[in-house]
């Protein structure tokens, strides 16, 4: 007889091994944080558990993985609507955040992160600021988190230099270094608010403290001249050229690259795109060339962006538009089938994240996971799982949301803190905000 702490069973379980396997009638046994056997509920015989749950009809799934975002953004959800990306930032978002607070930072985050695992989503890598408090809300949710403080040629609420900003991020290294949930980038915010002395501190820190990268590249025309006139080269050309791409790195958007510049990150040894489809389409950023990067073999993962750019969090929003964005743009149905999408969002965001111990649901990893309730109308009839994940559901579904083989959402309740009280902390500093800004 073998024990485990937890074992779960359900209707459905996708293991997104390296088979893409589907269980029907399954259990999965969860122990010391890890998965420690899955297989048809039959063989779960001969486990012995602590705590079991028979979730009935009920899909389980790997935990989905937001690749980048920056969560403390949900203070600024519908506050500047239909702009574009650099008078969006300029003209609407860096003129509030010069006046964030540690407060701020840490209220709407633990918003984010509680919108995030009522969306079945387990981890995700952030860039932000006072990423100290970002990590706080992480710590009171449970949620799984990479994250590295944004780095800036200019001051920011938190630090007055570029250097107290990598400061702050050896800081984040040291206080993550025995963490099994948590984990830091280095993270320039783009080519655009940094400079080559920057960039190349940034890859001298990286290399010192073994951190992957982590920075927006390439998100859209504008920026591209920019980059064109005042570094002599494109965004990926002049990141490449500064050898920032020969470590490990996480970029996100790519939208603005070239066939050739496509060849250069296909060649770097462990550079992961981050498609985010909602964000590009409302800042009309354009259409990163996923179906391009895929045929060079370049891994991709999913992001929601920022709650200001998108406006949500929700990862089965971002799967159901990867997949349709690129059919539609490239005429044809095949592209980016939901099998894909749904990569992007578990083994492709572990990759973005630069970790091999989540992304599926195999033996050995670590117990982050979902499950989506198959009783909803907009789930039945069942025929094929894989397509309700990626076509039908919404991130309404969830039932239950898992990390570290910890329950931390279930049925609308959180497990760590109140929502309740959040929500009352979330309204009482909206209507500050309101005050100050209107």
């Amino acid at each position: 007889m073998s024990h485990c702490d937890l074992l779960l069973k359900a209707e459905y379980l996708l293991t997104q091994d390296d088979t893409r396997r589907v269980v029907n009638d399954a259990f999965l046994a969860i122990r010391n944080g890890t998965i420690a056997g899955l297989g048809s509920a039959h063989e779960s015989a001969s486990w012995q558990p602590k705590e079991e749950r028979d979730l009935g009809h009920a899909l389980i799934l790997p935990g989905l993985i937001n690749a980048h975002t920056h969560t403390a953004m949900t203070f600024l959800r519908g506050f500047a609507d239909d702009l574009p990306l650099l008078t969006w930032l300029q003209q609407k978002i860096f003129p509030v955040e010069a006046h964030l607070t540690r407060e701020l930072v840490r209220t709407f985050s633990l918003l984010g992160f509680a919108e995030m695992l009522a969306s079945g989503t387990t981890s995700c890598l952030d860039m932000y600021i006072f990423e100290e408090e970002v990590l706080a809300a992480a710590r009171t949710s449970g949620i799984g988190l990479s994250l590295g403080e944004g780095i800036f040629a200019f001051p920011s609420a938190c630090c007055q230099s570029w250097r107290d900003s990598l400061e702050v991020t050896e800081s984040l290294a040291e206080a993550c270094a025995s963490s099994r949930r948590h984990s830091v980038f280095v993270s320039p915010h783009s080519v655009y608010t940094t400079n080559p002395e920057i960039l190349k501190a940034c890859c001298d820190l990286a290399d010192r403290r073994n951190l992957p990268l982590h920075i927006h590249l390439a998100e859209s025309q504008a920026e591209v001249e920019q980059c064109q006139t005042q570094r002599g080269a494109s965004p990926v050309t002049y990141v490449h050229d500064l050898a920032l791409l020969d470590r490990p790195c996480t970029l996100a958007h790519v939208v603005e690259a070239t066939e050739k510049e496509l060849d250069l990150l296909a060649r770097a040894p462990d550079c992961v795109l981050v498609h985010n489809p909602t964000s590009n389409m409302k800042l009309a950023s354009g259409i990163a060339r996923i179906p391009e990067a895929r045929s060079r073999a370049l891994p991709v993962a999913l992001g929601t962006d920022g709650p200001a750019s998108n406006n949500c969090l929700n990862m089965f929003s971002e799967m159901k538009l990867a997949a349709l964005l690129h059919k539609v743009t490239h005429k044809n149905p095949e592209f980016i089938p939901a099998q894909e999408a749904l990569d992007f969002a578990t083994l492709g965001g572990a990759k973005a994240l630069h970790r091999q111990d989540i992304g599926s649901l195999t033996v050995g990893k670590r117990a982050d996971l979902t499950v989506l309730d198959l009783t909803r109308p907009n789930l039945q009839p069942l025929y094929a799982p894989l397509s309700h994940v990626v076509y039908a559901a919404s991130g309404h579904e969830v039932i239950l949301t898992v990390v570290e083989g910890e329950i931390l959402y279930e049925n609308g309740r959180y497990t760590r803190f109140s929502y309740d009280d959040l929500l009352d902390e979330v309204r009482r500093l909206r209507d500050f905000l309101v005050r100050t800004y209107a």
